[in-house]
């Protein structure tokens, strides 16, 4: 299931929600490069570009992503570009629910990919329980990465926090996981679908 069939909402509100919270990243990304943010400006660009994927898949690859699928990964990157504002530091809560959605986002991805290779190749075939363990390792691996980044960069683009901020991280994160591994697969199936196709042309190709 994915968010907007949560909430009850048909395409054209998903959608209108979406436009809504890519004008308030865009806001922002105006907000930061005027006032030499560059850590706002640089978060809140990378985000803006994140939401404005699918655009380039539907023009580049003819795929139309369910709207429901665009708008659970709008929200988890606006969340996560406004608690980079102040929020994580201000409200503890705020951090565990970001990094929760976002971890859902990423879960679903790896999950996606994962399923897609393992449906191309007839050599591969996976238990059930093992593709729930890939994904929370997916994300805890993918959370690793992101936590590196952060360190590396300085807090010149995306702000650091501190070490004791990982754990809390790492726990929220594995959360999200295990929330997709359980119960939310199915909403990316059209995705696994989409993989497949492009992974069986490359192959062909």
């Amino acid at each position: 299931m994915t968010l907007g069939e949560a909430l009850g909402l048909s395409d054209f509100q998903e959608r209108t929600i979406v436009r809504g919270l890519q004008l308030v990243l865009l806001a922002l990304l105006g907000y930061g490069v005027v006032t030499f943010q560059f850590a706002v400006s640089g978060t809140t660009g990378l985000a803006l570009g994140i939401t404005l994927l699918p655009a380039w898949l539907r023009r580049e690859y003819g795929y139309s992503m369910d709207a429901g699928l665009v708008l659970w990964i709008t929200v988890a990157v606006v969340l996560h570009t406004i608690g980079s504002l102040g929020l994580y530091q201000w409200y503890q809560w705020y951090d565990e629910i970001a990094h929760t959605v976002s971890a859902t986002v990423v879960a679903g991805l790896g999950y996606a990919s994962f399923r897609a290779f393992e449906l191309h190749s007839d050599e591969i075939d996976v238990p059930p329980s093992f593709r729930s363990a890939f994904v929370v390792v997916f994300v805890l691996a993918t959370g690793v990465f992101w936590e590196v980044l952060e360190f590396a960069l300085g807090g010149t683009v995306v702000t650091v926090y501190g070490i004791d901020d990982i754990v809390t991280d790492f726990v929220f994160n594995a959360v999200g996981a295990v929330i997709v591994a359980l119960w939310g697969t199915d909403s990316v199936g059209e995705l696994v679908g989409f993989f497949r196709n492009r992974i069986r042309s490359d192959s062909n190709g």
